[in-house]
């Protein structure tokens, strides 16, 4: 399956954009490592540098394989120092999301700007149907975000995603979608 989703997005304060090998430092010092942005992911926090490095080169493949698009979040006026990342994993028809943002900029809008930039110009390419992502049920933070963005929520999945931060077993998840 190949792609019309573009290399770069514009919002009104960031730019959103491919991987590069030199993101991985500028990852590790603004989130990869802090305990509480990596509270509901499906990853521990990353102790060593080489662990970012690893997940920007298996970003990048994916790009070049054109099964994902990991953005690379960043500001205007700095676009070489991310700040988060939105991940875009291709289905057919449908777009699963998953994002994270460094804390100092948590309660900002950021999040929600980048998340309906990028659904407005993926629901508006002819291959897309529906962009979908889901959240610990606990995690009020992003299901408001997602909400701000269109999302509707329209589940609850049981059982649904390890989070090796709060439990050894499966918990369950919000399912949100927006669609066109």
């Amino acid at each position: 399956m190949s792609t019309s989703l573009p290399d770069t997005l514009r919002t009104q304060r960031l730019i959103l954009r491919e991987p590069r090998h030199s993101d991985a430092a500028g990852l590790f010092n603004a989130y990869t490592q802090d305990p509480e942005v990596a509270r509901y992911m499906t990853w521990r926090p990353q102790s060593q540098l080489a662990e970012t490095e690893a997940f920007v080169a298996y970003c990048m493949k994916g790009w070049a394989e054109d099964r994902s698009r990991a953005y690379i979040l960043a500001r205007h006026e700095n676009e070489d120092l991310p700040i988060g990342m939105l991940e875009a994993r291709l289905q057919p028809h449908t777009i699963d999301i998953g994002y994270v943002l460094q804390r100092k900029d948590w309660k900002t809008g950021l999040m929600s700007e980048a998340i309906t930039a990028f659904c407005d110009t993926a629901l508006a390419l002819p291959e897309y149907f529906r962009i979908q992502a889901t959240c610990d049920t606990e995690n009020q933070a992003s299901a408001r975000t997602l909400e701000k963005a269109g999302f509707v929520r329209e589940g609850e999945l049981k059982r649904h995603m390890m989070l090796p931060n709060l439990d050894d077993e499966p918990r369950s998840s919000l399912m949100y979608a927006r669609c066109r």
